[in-house]
């Protein structure tokens, strides 16, 4: 599969069979995910692996028993086959950028930062790892982080690090809710690319 394909194939399912994803393929793609760009070479990013024996404890601390009970999408989820949790360090990166050859730049504070590199670089990584899962012929969705972030911080064991989100994935069941926001009147992509002509 080329990159091509895979981008147009790749699509958020968000209902698995609970077969189990391998945890050493996991770790293998997990790393190779990390081959994304990353701002100064600060290699901010990490990914914490829950496999699929322990799926059902991190629904319990990631959402509450309403959602678990109501949601019309949460048994079809919490049958994904493994769960990463893809995480940053943001003082890696102020302190990368107050090295000396990064100084001037004067992003050693956080709050100087107007677009976080820590996030973008979370970005880059997830979507290395999104198609990676797709090559292998599995499906993934990203699962933001709207709550109980703090308390899977914790139950994770993840010290110093802020969660950029999480990626549910494993082996579809063909029993997908499709998403409302694919009946939205967009753009399309071709017209959302511009070429530059300055004028003067």
């Amino acid at each position: 599969m080329d990159v091509r394909d895979a981008l147009r194939q790749r699509r958020m399912v968000r209902s698995f069979d609970a077969t189990p994803v391998d945890e050493t393929w996991l770790r293998d793609t997990c790393a190779e995910a990390l081959r994304s760009p990353t701002a100064g070479n600060t290699a901010g990013v990490r990914m914490a692996i829950v496999p699929s024996e322990h799926v059902g404890a991190y629904f319990t601390v990631a959402t509450d028993e309403q959602w678990r009970e109501n949601a019309r999408r949460a048994p079809g989820l919490m049958r994904c086959g493994a769960v990463v949790l893809v995480t940053s360090r943001p003082s890696d990166y102020t302190a990368r950028y107050g090295e000396e050859d990064k100084a001037a730049s004067g992003l050693d504070d956080e709050d100087n930062w107007t677009v976080p590199y820590w996030h973008a670089d979370a970005a880059m990584a997830t979507m290395s790892l999104l198609l990676l899962i797709e090559e292998a012929g599995l499906k993934a969705t990203i699962w933001g982080n709207f709550r109980h972030e703090d308390e899977v911080l914790r139950w994770a064991g993840l010290v110093d690090e802020a969660l950029f989100c999480t990626v549910l994935l494993g082996t579809p069941d063909g029993n997908d809710v499709t998403s409302a926001s694919l009946q939205r009147d967009v753009l399309p992509r071709e017209q959302r690319v511009r070429v530059v002509r300055p004028t003067s």
